[in-house]
């Protein structure tokens, strides 16, 4: 069977970006180990790595869209200093459109210290310039040339790129564009206001985590809280880990994917996976996947990139994820 293309038929007339990602940029202190908990009192504890890599939702993303030869653009916001200059260089060796990438004089570049011992992590963010993005940061005719826009980190961007961001995704699907969001959690654990639910209006696809979706909906249990929120018209890919994911449309029974397993001793970090997961998905949907579909490429991306440690180090080229994703079962042709 031939694959959909990446790309339109030569007769139209091509965007510039297959995915533009609005978010964090950031880079991540990454501490790996079987015990990573700090211990007051000036003890001083041996861990097996830390290392300087690519962080922040959106870059992650980016990045990992990039690898699966997507055109990618980023818009986000970095202070003018060596965390910015790390960040900028390796999204560009990446191949990341970085136009957009506004450098903020005299604030510092955002930083996370993620604390990771594989399976699982903790999460230190000192925001900096990351929360100082505007919607009008992002040219009008950025928009009008990319088939589509995703948003990360919606909850650490709320007060600067919230009030907008509504205007921005409607002006990019009046342009054609999809547009899909992954809000990630909300330090402030309110979860949802008028302002979000405006976004979501003009929202194609939500991707949260099993947690994020119950918080988001109110709702007890996935199930629940897949209806709700599917009810008001959006398309819904929820996250599980090694569960996989869930897709629901709310014109059918929500449909589960499967995440495929590695090798015992292969998974070294988790830190990201979630970000590649949207990367594979947004991926699938270019190529002309259905959602299950595509959230199977997904879930390949997601599983193959925790075999190192950091977001990105592992994250696969197209033909290995989509090998692996054709070995998931039949939701769908690669």
């Amino acid at each position: 069977m031939t694959e959909p293309a990446l790309s339109p038929p030569a007769a139209e007339l091509p965007p510039s970006l297959d995915l533009l990602v609005v978010g964090d940029c950031n880079p991540d202190v990454l501490v790996v180990g079987g015990d990573v908990t700090p211990a007051f009192g000036q003890q001083e504890k041996l861990v097996d790595s830390i290392s300087l890599v690519v962080g922040a939702s959106a870059a992650i993303t980016a990045v990992a869209a990039a690898r699966l030869g997507l055109r990618v653009g980023l818009a986000a916001a970095i202070g003018d200093d060596p965390a910015g200059e790390f960040m900028l260089a390796q999204l560009a060796a990446a191949g990341v459109d970085c136009s957009a990438v506004a450098m903020r004089r005299g604030v510092a570049t955002g930083m996370t210290v993620a604390l990771s011992r594989g399976s699982d992590r903790a999460i230190l963010t000192a925001l900096g310039a990351m929360p100082t993005l505007t919607a009008a940061d992002i040219p009008d005719a950025l928009l009008s040339r990319t088939r589509h826009v995703h948003v990360s980190s919606y909850f650490l961007l709320q007060r600067t790129l919230g009030p907008g961001l509504a205007g921005l995704l409607a002006a990019a699907r009046r342009a054609g564009a999809g547009t899909s969001l992954d809000t990630n959690w909300d330090p402030a654990e309110r979860w949802t206001d008028d302002q979000l639910r405006g976004v979501l209006a003009h929202v194609d696809l939500l991707l949260p985590n099993e947690a994020e979706a119950m918080l988001l909906s109110g709702q007890p249990d996935l199930p629940h809280a897949a209806a709700a929120l599917t009810a008001t018209g959006l398309r819904l890919a929820v996250k599980r880990g090694a569960d996989g994911a869930l897709c629901a449309d709310g014109a059918a029974q929500p449909v589960p994917v499967a995440a495929p397993a590695l090798p015992a001793g292969e998974v070294v970090d988790t830190t990201g996976a979630g970000d590649c997961f949207n990367a594979g998905l947004i991926a699938g949907l270019l190529r002309g996947l259905d959602l299950p579909a595509a959230a199977r490429l997904g879930c390949a991306v997601a599983t193959l990139s925790t075999r190192a440690a950091g977001g990105t180090a592992a994250a696969p080229e197209l033909a290995e994820a989509l090998s692996v994703a054709g070995r998931l079962g039949a939701a769908g042709p690669l």
